[in-house]
């Protein structure tokens, strides 16, 4: 499959799928931190290049309900979230999954298919991300585990505090790559 990883400069949910064998790019304003594919540009350029499968991660800044008390001095900035959201679900795309934390997407677009854990997934933390779909099936955990602690929630202020909570979990981006990426070994079987 030709995957798409928006917004993504960490490299985590491309190397996931690169690991399976599929063609992964990311796409980021910012140079990506692990080598491997990945375009330092606006998104918007690569939309049509006909991808099978896109993963999103718009900037949820403008966007989380934990900032919600600072909207009223952002000015347009949350519309031009939400527009920015939008034009990434209607993408030309067949599969897309957008991720967030618990946001405004919720009331302003429309609830989100799948809230998950990092516990799930073999992390010891709590960190609710709610997933958006389109023609994808729901996650499945992996790896349900104890010691839930709130890690990523109590960081403390830093110039690079939003990196560090914006980087996707090792096993989320696996479950990603091993259960979205095997509809693309389904379809060219049906094929």
């Amino acid at each position: 499959m030709r995957v798409l990883v928006a917004c993504e400069y960490s490299g985590r949910v491309r190397d996931a799928f690169i690991a399976r064998g599929h063609d992964a790019l990311s796409c980021d304003l910012l140079p990506t931190e692990a080598p491997g594919p990945h375009h330092q540009g606006d998104v918007r350029d690569l939309l049509g290049d006909g991808w099978d499968l896109m993963v999103a991660h718009p900037p949820c800044t403008d966007l989380a309900v934990s900032g919600a008390r600072w909207f009223a001095g952002k000015g347009d900035r949350p519309a031009t979230a939400l527009e920015f959201v939008r034009l990434l679900l209607d993408a030309p795309i067949d599969r897309i999954a957008l991720e967030n934390p618990v946001s405004v997407i919720s009331s302003r677009i429309r609830r989100p298919d799948q809230i998950i854990q990092p516990w799930q997934f073999g992390h010891g933390e709590t960190k609710a991300t709610c997933l958006w779909l389109k023609n994808l099936p729901p996650l499945t955990p992996t790896e349900v585990v104890d010691g839930r602690e709130p890690r990523v929630h109590m960081m403390p202020p830093g110039p690079d505090r939003w990196k560090e909570r914006s980087r996707t979990f090792e096993g989320i981006a696996a479950a990603m790559a091993d259960q979205w990426g095997e509809l693309g070994a389904v379809q060219e079987v049906l094929w």
